[in-house]
């Protein structure tokens, strides 16, 4: 049987960088945030909803989704945020799970499904073991201040809107603390996987 291990971490904790250490490892990664992307690309059935319910406005030119239309749509009505979320959580779900099968009868030994909301999701049926990766709250704020420009006030709003990574961290199987240099955090991935059974070389 494959293992499942489920990733996830908090806004500037490093998650990305662990994915790809997996990737490295020759281990596939689901990611979730890609495929957020890809169910709405012009002709696929959630784009298709998404024009039926909220009208042709919020089109680019090209026929994409104007994402900041849209945007300003949802994040001031409640209803209409749950509309957008009825249609494209569903979608997102069967292709991670159509592409963590497609994995696992290739005959892989492990399949990682990167999910950034995996808790606030309640997807946590979807994996055997999870993987949180954890900054201390400063080094969080400090990282997203300077990775996205944005201002204190900003990256805290960005931050308060996801459980605590602490809380995370405290109900995972496995924690990488990203505090230190990518070589210790690698060092941490890869003691887990060991232990875990999984062969890394």
């Amino acid at each position: 049987m494959a293992l499942i291990i489920g990733l996830t971490g908090s806004i500037g904790t490093g998650k990305s960088m662990i994915a790809n250490k997996f990737r490295d490892l020759d281990i596939p990664v689901v990611d979730a945030d890609l495929i957020a992307r890809e169910v709405v690309e012009p002709g696929k059935d959630a784009y298709k909803d998404i024009v039926a319910t909220f009208g042709v406005d919020i089109l680019q030119d090209n026929k994409t989704l104007d994402r900041k239309a849209l945007g300003n749509i949802v994040f001031n009505d409640d209803s209409k945020r749950k509309q957008l979320n009825a249609i494209i959580h569903p979608a997102i779900r069967k292709e991670m799970l159509r592409q963590r099968n497609e994995w696992i009868q290739h005959g892989k030994e492990c399949v990682v499904l990167d999910i950034p909301l995996l808790y606030e999701s309640g997807l946590t049926h979807y994996v055997d073991k999870v993987i949180v990766v954890y900054v201390d709250p400063d080094v969080q704020l400090h990282r997203i201040i300077a990775r996205d420009e944005s201002t204190e006030e900003e990256a805290k709003s960005r931050i308060n809107s996801q459980i605590p990574v602490k809380e995370k961290a405290e109900k995972a199987d496995a924690v990488i603390n990203n505090n230190g240099s990518k070589e210790e955090s690698y060092k941490q991935l890869i003691a887990i996987l060991e232990e875990w059974g999984i062969r890394t070389s």
